[in-house]
């Protein structure tokens, strides 16, 4: 939440030393990055190995029930002027509309996930757009050339798994 509540704040749009960005850009890319990491997805996935997970009491589930406030406080910047402040406000504003209570924003964000499918060079945000995309019903190109990541890359491998050396 403190996250969320500094969005606005004017020194959000310091740009970031050697990058370029605004942290405001960094703030938004950190909530979706961890509305990623508590979406149905991933929350599915570790249930299956961790049963329980996802009770009532966990932090977890606490965050999924913040997903409306933090729509709420991501919905400004989706038509900010610097990109990369609009383009993470998008890929967040997508994540968090999976909450049904968002549903009605939905149809709004595709055009947000289709620009993130167009311009974006990341090819995690553009697999979440598209995955947006298709859940909702949208007519969705081909997952060309989108490349997942398997839960056994290490930071420095080279697909082979963890137990490659990085060099």
């Amino acid at each position: 939440m403190h996250v969320a509540g500094i969005l606005t704040h004017p020194a959000a749009m310091t740009l970031r030393p050697y990058r370029n960005v605004p942290i405001r850009a960094t703030l938004l890319n950190w909530l979706a990055s961890t509305a990623y990491d508590a979406s149905d997805e991933i929350v599915g996935r570790t249930e299956q190995y961790f049963p329980g997970f996802l009770t009532h009491d966990t932090v977890v589930a606490a965050f999924r029930d913040l997903r409306p406030m933090l729509y709420w406080a991501v919905a400004p910047f989706l038509q900010d002027n610097h990109e990369d402040v609009c383009e993470a406000a998008g890929l967040a504003a997508l994540i968090l509309a999976e909450h049904p209570a968002l549903a009605e924003h939905r149809d709004h964000l595709a055009v947000h996930a289709r620009h993130i499918l167009d311009t974006s060079s990341d090819d995690h945000d553009r697999c979440v757009a598209w995955r947006a995309l298709k859940t909702w019903g949208h007519d969705v190109p081909d997952p060309e050339p989108i490349q997942e990541e398997p839960w056994n890359w290490g930071p420095h491998s080279d697909g082979r798994g963890d137990l490659a050396p990085p060099f």
